[in-house]
C-alpha cells in the first residue's frame, strides 16, 4: 500500500458505546487483528490501520455507527484493551486514545520501549511532532482530540489521531504510517480523512518547503515580536481579491472517504454486487466449506453471511473497502442503523473466530483458511450473483431483529408484529 493523502466528511456525533457493544468490539476486533497478524504479518496489520477506507470498515463490521466519528474512538478503544494482553505473543501494542489518554502516550511508548527493546523516547518525540504538525503545520479548522498510536515491537508504528469542527459538526481523521516516512514535515501522511474545508493550510505539504524556509528567516531577522507587527499590520488591511490558484496550498487530489450525513444505509451507500457476492458465498458454499466452523452451537446461514463480510476485511485488497456501509450489514449498529445489532449472530461470529484463531495457535490453521476461502469464493461469486435489494435485506432483518437477539441503544428489539418465519438462521 502506497502512502496517500485524501480527505473525507465525518459527521461529529456525541454519546458513548454501550458497555454490551464494547465488549464485544473489543472480543471481535482482537480477534480480527490477531487473524491478520498471523496471516500476514504485523506490518500488514499497521498498514491496514493507516488506510482510511479500511479503518472505516473495520470499525462498521464491528456495529460502530457505519459513518460517524465515533467509529475512530470505538475502534482505538477497543483495538486498546482487547491486545494489550496478547502484545507480548503478537508484538502489537496500542497507546493513546481520546482526551487524557492522548496525553499519556509518550510515557506508554517509553515504557513499552524499556520492556521489549525499541527506542520509546525516540517513539514518544515522533508523537509528539505528529500531533503538531497535524494541529500547527496543517490548519484546516480541525481541533485534535484524540491521538492513538499503534506500535509493533520492531518500532513500526501507525498513529490514527481526529481532530473536530463544533460549529461544523464535522470531524477529521488523520493516517500516519512509519513506512517511507523520511521526513515529519515534507509530505509525511499516510492519509488524512475529513470534511472538505476549501482551501487550506497545509505547511506538511512537499510544495511548501520554500514557505517553512522563508518563516524560520522571518523569525531570524524579525525575531517574535517583529512578526506579530507584521500581523496586526496585514490583518488590518483589506484582503485582495485572489484566484483559485493563488493562495494557501490545498490537499492533493488523492484517494478520498465521504461520509454522508445520513444516519440510514442506503443502496447508494453499498456496492450491491459485493454484498450479492457474500450472500451467494455464504449460501452456497459456506455449509459444505465449514464443517467444523459449524460446529460451534447455534451457528447458521446468518451468522456464515456475517462471517464473509469479517473474512472480506481480513483479507479483502484496499480496493474492496469504498463502500463501508456496507460492512455495517453484518452486524447492524448500536443505533439501530441499518438495523439493530442481532447480539446473537455477533456472538457466534465471535464463537467462530475466536475457533479459529486458537486451532491457529496449535498450528492447525485450517479454519482460518476457510475463512479466506470464503472470502475468495465472495469475489468470484459477484460477477453474476444475484440477490434481494439493499433495502429488502435490511427490511428482513428489521422484521427478524428479536430473533437474532436485536440490541441498540434504545433497548432489545421486542418481536415482530408480522409474520416471520418459523426456521431458525442465527
Amino acid at each position: 500500500m502506497t502512502r496517500r493523502s485524501g480527505s473525507a466528511d465525518l459527521p461529529l456525533h456525541g454519546g458513548r458505546v454501550p458497555r454490551w457493544l464494547a465488549d464485544r468490539m473489543t472480543r471481535l476486533g482482537a480477534l480480527m487483528a490477531e487473524a491478520i497478524v498471523r496471516e500476514y504479518g504485523r506490518d500488514e496489520f499497521l498498514r491496514r490501520l493507516a488506510h482510511p477506507f479500511w479503518f472505516q470498515s473495520f470499525g462498521a463490521v464491528m456495529g460502530m455507527d457505519w459513518h460517524s466519528s465515533g467509529i475512530t474512538t470505538s475502534v482505538i478503544g477497543a483495538l486498546k484493551r482487547g491486545l494489550a494482553p496478547l502484545s507480548g505473543e503478537l508484538g502489537i501494542h496500542v497507546c493513546g486514545g481520546r482526551g487524557k489518554h492522548s496525553r499519556a502516550t509518550p510515557g506508554e511508548l517509553v515504557a513499552i520501549g524499556e520492556k521489549v527493546g525499541f527506542d520509546g523516547a525516540a517513539l514518544a518525540g515522533a508523537s509528539r511532532l505528529v500531533a503538531k504538525v497535524d494541529s500547527a503545520a496543517v490548519q484546516d479548522g480541525f481541533d485534535l482530540y484524540l491521538h492513538g498510536f499503534v506500535v509493533s515491537d520492531d518500532g513500526h508504528w501507525v498513529v490514527v489521531q481526529q481532530g473536530m469542527n463544533g460549529e461544523r459538526r464535522q470531524a477529521r481523521r488523520y493516517h500516519w504510517l512509519s513506512q517511507n516516512l523520511k521526513s515529519f514535515v515534507d509530505d509525511p501522511h499516510a492519509a488524512v480523512d475529513g470534511p472538505g474545508q476549501g482551501r487550506i493550510v497545509n505547511l506538511a505539504d512537499h510544495r511548501a518547503q520554500a514557505s517553512r524556509l522563508a518563516q524560520i528567516e522571518l523569525l531570524r531577522t524579525l525575531g517574535p515580536d517583529g512578526i506579530a507587527r507584521e500581523m496586526a499590520q496585514i490583518e488590518g488591511m483589506a484582503a485582495p481579491v485572489q484566484s483559485p490558484t493563488d493562495g494557501p496550498l490545498q490537499l492533493g487530489l488523492l484517494p478520498h472517504l465521504v461520509m454522508p450525513d445520513h444516519h440510514d444505509v442506503r443502496a447508494s451507500d453499498v456496492v450491491t454486487r459485493r454484498l450479492h457476492g457474500a450472500l451467494a458465498a455464504a449460501a452456497e458454499n459456506g455449509p459444505r466449506d465449514f464443517t467444523e466452523l459449524l460446529q460451534v452451537p447455534g451457528v447458521g446461514a446468518r451468522t456464515v453471511r456475517a462471517l464473509a463480510m469479517v473474512a472480506e476485511v481480513v483479507h479483502g485488497a484496499p480496493c474492496r473497502f469504498s463502500d463501508p456501509a456496507r460492512f455495517s450489514l453484518a452486524h447492524g449498529g448500536k443505533d439501530r442503523h441499518p438495523f439493530p445489532v442481532p447480539t446473537r449472530v455477533y456472538d457466534h461470529t465471535i464463537g467462530v473466530l475466536k475457533s479459529a484463531v486458537e486451532n491457529a495457535r496449535l498450528g492447525r490453521d485450517e479454519q482460518l483458511a476457510a475463512l479466506r476461502r470464503l472470502d475468495e469464493q465472495a469475489r468470484r461469486l459477484e460477477r453474476h450473483a444475484r440477490g434481494p435489494s439493499v433495502e429488502q435485506y435490511i427490511a428482513e432483518e428489521c422484521l427478524r431483529s428479536h430473533e437474532y437477539g436485536g440490541r441498540s441503544v434504545f433497548g432489545w428489539e421486542p418481536p415482530a408484529t408480522g409474520p416471520i418465519g418459523q426456521k431458525k438462521a442465527s
